[in-house]
């Protein structure tokens, strides 16, 4: 058991003169990721899309009435419908469900939660305080059947700022941070940035959004990550100092309440 705490906070840690194990590849310590927490993950983002569309939704709504429209920037015009983006458009719920999926243990899911949640409360409180609408921009829609059904579903309120760039931006911070951890190779990084940067563009090139409502989703996930760093600095700050880095055991405690790494495999997981 120590052996393993051990090895587990060198690959945190990287700490010399503390081997790890090689034969466990990135794709075999993501799937034990996947595995781990399985139903309550699956339970869980289940749970929070549908109420958040149910809030989502009611807000619009409610504040319908007083929404003003975003102001268009020449970018704006300058991109013309692709109905094809209606498909990175939809995919980012299946996106946003792979950073809780790649969580590995309840301390990183709490994590990831506390960000989302945090994303929601400022675009929520946004909406109330100053409702805001995407301006119709000129087109035929009946030349894009599908952007034509996208838009009587999704009436373009709550536009600024977009949680639909916001939740991408996030996830895709998450993910890397994720894939960093496993020591992923770099096609792995670079598909998870090429996805939120497809799923960004997308909501322009579908009319679903407008310029400044993209900055405006950037924006508050940078804001929600910066109250994250405050929030898990003040909490270090309570816990007891770790004295000896060079303390592998200490750091393999500490890892495992702080950092997104899996717990320890179970005996010949992952051998050869």
């Amino acid at each position: 058991m120590e052996s393993q705490e051990t090895a587990r906070a060198a690959s945190i840690y990287h700490l010399p003169g503390v081997s790890t194990p090689g034969s466990q590849t990135w794709l075999l310590l993501l799937w034990r990721r996947v595995r781990h927490l399985w139903l309550l993950k699956m339970v869980g983002t289940t749970v929070a899309i549908s109420g958040f569309f149910v809030l989502y939704f009611w807000i619009m709504e409610v504040t319908a009435p007083r929404a003003v429209a975003v102001p268009t920037m020449a970018l704006d015009r300058w991109i013309t419908p692709h109905q094809w983006a209606v498909l990175p458009y939809g995919s980012l719920w299946l996106y946003v469900s792979l950073a809780p999926a790649f969580s590995a243990n309840l301390g990183a899911l709490r994590t990831y939660v506390a960000g989302a949640g945090i994303i929601v409360v400022l675009a929520f409180a946004t909406y109330g305080v100053f409702p805001t609408a995407t301006p119709p921009l000129e087109a035929d829609w009946s030349v894009y059947p599908m952007l034509q059904f996208l838009k009587s579903a999704d009436a373009g309120g709550n536009a600024l700022p977009s949680l639909h760039v916001a939740f991408a931006s996030y996830t895709a911070v998450v993910i890397a941070s994720q894939l960093n951890s496993l020591r992923a190779p770099r096609w792995a990084w670079l598909l998870n940035w090429i996805w939120c940067v497809a799923i960004v563009y997308s909501t322009l090139a579908t009319h679903q959004h407008v310029a400044l409502e993209v900055l405006g989703g950037v924006l508050t996930t940078c804001l929600a990550l910066r109250l994250i760093r405050i929030g898990r600095w003040l909490a270090l700050r309570g816990r007891q100092r770790i004295r000896s880095p060079s303390d592998a055991l200490a750091l393999a405690r500490f890892a495992r309440a702080q950092t997104i790494d899996p717990p320890p495999a179970k005996p010949g997981f992952g051998k050869a």
